[in-house]
């Protein structure tokens, strides 16, 4: 057995698909976001400008969150010490639970090391404590939740993206004592498109099912206290488990669910994702406590991103680039083929100073590659319009075609 043959055929194709990952060496200048230092393929640090970021609000930047990090290290130090039930329950845990909870209405809060790990090791919890239960997936669901779904081993019905009429043939079609899970997102980040709440939970209310939304995109982004979509349309008293991600608008790291108590303290009993792994550094739970309560009281952040993310759809629409229809911050711009997207992204960073990454399978299906576009607050008008015009260059240099 070639050993070394296998993993290099592995890699080969994905070279030869267009789809090799490659990881840009970059580091943030704090304080002056978006702006960044890039490492890769240079004698010394490129100027560049990041286009691409999660941290949506530049929230990682914010001087009450630099601080709070300080504060903390200087504390109590670097680590927690080990697991939640071994000594890594610090204070700073408790108090960010409470403002999660609080945050979406719920009794409890659970902390992870990760959204994704939110997802997986939840889903695959209640699959497993539930006995024959059914989860019913939206078909854009994101990875970490199909992973928690299948590790759960339950049956699995998937519904089309949004299509309430097919979720709910597929109700109909289970036995009405099943446990049933309905699991989707409220932002879908690729498409930038948003899950109809109130109506899927119509649809959980008439059927006796649990409901699970992934608020990952929306949390800190959207509602009057950054509560996420669920907020915004107050439907957040209606889903059963609220997931979200301390990493994106929140500008630190880390993933977390609030439900009611039996729900939250069962997970917290019964998984091995949570139970088996060192809790978050207090270093990085101080960050976000002072995230969370700063964007509760503040929406300038919020209005200012939202002003950015209309106005670089507008441009690119003006301009003829073929941006997808999205009704949130995400400004996803279509280009249809792998290697043209890495092309046109390795493109923009070595001539142009932007970095944005390409999306390809399988995070989006084959044939719908595109460059995802985060404008932030600090993104300004200036900014677009070079952006927009080395987008166009770019198109026209490629012989790619450009709206009418």
């Amino acid at each position: 057995m070639n050993y070394d043959q296998i993993f290099d055929q592995a890699i080969d194709r994905l070279h030869s698909e267009g789809r090799y990952r490659v990881f840009i060496d970059i580091l943030r200048n704090k304080g002056a976001y978006p702006n960044a230092r890039c490492f890769a393929g240079h004698n010394g640090p490129k100027p560049i400008t990041v286009w691409c970021s999660n941290d949506y609000l530049a929230m990682g930047q914010h001087p009450k969150v630099v601080a709070a990090m300080e504060e903390a290290l200087h504390d109590v130090g670097a680590g927690s010490g080990g697991t939640r039930n071994i000594g890594g329950n610090t204070h700073y845990h408790v108090d960010l639970e409470r403002e999660l909870a609080d945050l979406h209405g719920k009794e409890r809060a659970l902390l992870f090391t990760s959204g994704y790990v939110s997802n997986d090791t939840t889903l695959s919890t209640l699959g497993k404590l539930l006995p024959g239960c059914v989860i019913l997936s939206d078909e854009l669901n994101h990875a970490s939740m199909i992973a928690g779904i299948r590790n759960s081993g339950c049956e699995k019905r998937v519904w089309r993206h949004n299509d309430l009429a097919h979720l709910e043939e597929l109700l109909a079609a289970e036995d009405e004592n099943t446990p049933k899970l309905i699991a989707f997102e409220s932002v879908y980040s690729m498409d930038g498109d948003v899950a109809p709440i109130h109506a899927i939970c119509d649809l959980a209310d008439k059927y006796n099912a649990l409901t699970y939304i992934d608020e990952v995109h929306a949390v800190g982004m959207y509602g009057p206290r950054g509560g996420g979509i669920s907020e915004r349309d107050k439907a957040a008293d209606r889903i059963t488990i609220i997931e979200g991600t301390l990493g994106k608008a929140f500008g630190v790291m880390g993933g977390y669910i609030a439900a009611d108590e039996k729900i939250v303290d069962c997970i917290r009993s019964y998984a091995p994702g949570f139970i088996f792994t060192t809790s978050l550094s207090p270093v990085l739970v101080a960050g976000v406590l002072a995230s969370v309560r700063h964007l509760k009281g503040s929406s300038a952040e919020r209005d200012a991103q939202q002003a950015a993310a209309a106005t670089l759809k507008t441009m690119f629409r003006k301009a003829g680039l073929p941006v997808m229809d999205s009704t949130t911050h995400i400004v996803p711009l279509m280009v249809g083929d792998p290697v043209k997207a890495k092309k046109i992204s390795d493109i923009l960073l070595a001539e142009y100073g932007v970095y944005v990454q390409p999306i390809n399978f399988p995070t989006v299906p084959r044939g719908t590659e595109r460059l995802r576009f985060t404008p932030g607050p600090a993104h300004d008008e200036a900014m677009m319009r070079d952006l927009t015009k080395a987008l166009v260059e770019i198109w026209d240099r490629l012989e790619m075609r450009l709206a009418a």
